[in-house]
């Protein structure tokens, strides 16, 4: 069944939608319009997602391409899975091996799950490409309003962008892989050489993402099926393919605690969750596009709560999949000169060959991650600009008059992350940094709106996605668990450290928020003189309007149904 929405009455700030219904002669007719006449019922649709975002404050400036299933399957290519585990892996192998591997990223997808029907029922609620920071103004008392969207904005732009940097980064160095497993290990690739390799994937895929709307759409779909067979290949072939020898038994693929980094065994499991936070993150995406989607208040919130439920089933099946065909020489997996722990894994199962078929297909699905992420970025970089907070946001916020795309956004996306890539010049643990910092960053994003839902005194009213008496529990799991996140992801790899291999998230992010902050409060030209949050783009959406565009959508409604026999 499809529902329609249109706006609810006495609804400041379009922050319900509801089902309509209406009279028939003898019935009371819902209008989900069957199949029947499918053309008129996607005009329907549309035509009431239109009034939703205007009610919200802004026009209708994308297309409207994205099914519901495409929804979903941009926050699913994102998490994508295999290769991201692999990119990853080594944050989970020396902190805990199998244990964590396996129990670490049980408990940890339990919590992102907690967080993402937290982040759904406001997505519900309210579905625009601004999201998280509309969210938060709306939400949030007048005397803070302005300053929290604004942190918000900034955390959730960066965080985006960073997550464009890490996985591409993760691109780059599986494709150097690639050529290491090729030469028989005699190739190990230098930062530089890595670097070049990340350049040219970031910009192919500012590229791609300057195409029209609905070739981006189309995209998303093909993207899900090759992970989904990606993800059942190895769990099922690599336990067939691993020679005994390298066949663990239940108790240490399951039980087994190796640490290897000197933390505390405790600290050393919470630190491994990085790999499944990093990996079922940027679940926003799905928000991001939601002005690009169809029946966005219902396709939205869906598309990030099943997006992190199959991500964390198949996340698990992948890891104790790969616990019993490593061995027992973590230590081997990590300094292995491939540089990818799980193409060294897959390299000892199914030898050169066959490691290189499948491996090709590991890249080619973390390729498709960087394409969806930087459809993602583009699109909340162009709804903070539309509201004049970045810099140069005149220019920012422009549509393409050809492909009805953000074209200028998805270029200052790709150039952000180029600049952050230069970090690999600065060691390991500073590239490492921005795995670090788009977790950390989101995470900001994320919990500021939801706590400002139960904080501050404001008029929330639930989309059709509703946690009901369980949204406090489940919004105070999901806030702890961000902010323990958070404060462990600034700690360096190991307690003896120094200056090239601390942990440089709390540098990078610390700075891009100091100088934010300073903007935001800086004398005569700083945002505290100008920036209201939201801006409309269409003006005042006063009630007489909502009512016109109201009575139009159901007038369209109405005209569908007539068209449709009762009886039939």
């Amino acid at each position: 069944m499809i529902w329609q929405w249109a706006l609810d009455e006495g609804s400041p700030n379009g922050i319900r939608a509801r089902p309509i219904f209406f009279r028939a002669p003898s019935l009371l007719l819902f209008i989900p319009l069957a199949a029947r006449d499918m053309e008129s019922q996607q005009h329907a649709v549309a035509r009431a997602d239109e009034a939703l975002l205007a009610e919200l404050g802004y026009k209708q400036e994308f297309k409207r391409a994205f099914s519901p299933l495409e929804v979903f399957g941009i926050a699913f290519s994102i998490i994508g899975l295999l290769p991201s585990i692999a990119s990853v892996l080594f944050y989970a192998v020396p902190n805990g091996g199998p244990a964590s591997m396996v129990w670490g990223w049980a408990a940890a997808s339990f919590f992102i799950l907690c967080v993402g029907m937290s982040m759904a029922e406001l997505g519900s609620a309210a579905p625009t490409s601004g999201g998280l920071y509309f969210w938060t103004h709306s939400l949030s008392s007048p005397r803070c309003r302005n300053l929290l969207a604004w942190i918000v904005g900034y955390s959730n732009t960066i965080g985006t962008i960073a997550s464009v940097a890490s996985i591409d980064w993760g691109c780059a160095v599986q494709v150097m892989a690639a050529v290491s497993i090729g030469s028989g290990q005699a190739f190990t690739a230098t930062s530089a050489q890595t670097f070049g390799v990340y350049v040219a994937i970031v910009l192919s895929h500012a590229v791609i993402c300057c195409l029209g709307t609905a070739v981006l759409a189309r995209l998303q779909t093909v993207y899900v099926v090759l992970n989904v067979c990606l993800c059942l290949a190895v769990i099922i072939g690599l336990p067939a393919a691993t020679p005994k020898a390298n066949m663990n038994s239940a108790s240490y693929a399951l039980g087994n605690f190796t640490n290897l980094n000197g933390w505390t065994d405790g600290y050393a499991f919470i630190l491994s969750f990085l790999a499944p936070s990093w990996t079922i993150g940027s679940f926003d995406s799905s928000v991001h596009i939601s002005e690009e989607s169809s029946n966005a208040a219902t396709a939205v919130p869906w598309a990030i709560v099943s997006a992190i439920g199959i991500a964390g089933i198949l996340g698990w099946a992948i890891n104790v999949s790969l616990t019993f065909c490593m061995g027992t020489d973590l230590e081997s997996l990590l300094n292995s000169p491939v540089g990818q722990p799980m193409a060294q894994i897959f390299f000892n199962s199914f030898g050169q060959k066959g490691t290189l078929a499948l491996w090709s297909f590991v890249v080619l699905v973390q390729y498709m991650m960087g394409s969806s992420m930087v459809l993602a970025s583009s699109r909340q970089t162009f709804a903070f600009s539309r509201d004049g907070a970045l810099p140069f946001s005149s220019v920012l916020y422009r549509m393409n008059s050809f492909t009805k795309t953000p074209v200028n956004t998805v270029w200052f996306v790709a150039i952000i992350s180029i600049i952050l890539g230069m970090l690999s010049f600065a060691g390991p643990q500073a590239i490492n940094a921005i795995f670090s910092l788009s977790v950390t960053a989101l995470y900001i994003a994320y919990s500021i709106p939801i706590i400002a839902r139960f904080v501050f005194t404001n008029d929330f009213k639930p989309g059709p996605f509703n946690l009901g008496i369980f949204s406090i529990p489940v919004a105070v799991i999901a806030v702890s668990y961000m902010c323990i996140m958070n404060i462990t992801f600034f700690f360096p790899t190991t307690p003896q450290t120094d200056v090239a291999n601390m942990n440089y998230t709390v540098v990078v992010l610390g700075g891009i928020l100091f100088l934010s902050i300073v903007w935001y409060y800086f004398p005569v030209y700083g945002g505290v003189h100008w920036f209201t949050g939201p801006v409309s783009n269409i003006g005042k959406v006063t009630e007489e309007n909502a009512s016109s565009i109201r009575e139009s959508v159901e007038k369209n409604i109405r005209e569908d149904v007539k068209a449709v026999p009762v009886g039939a």
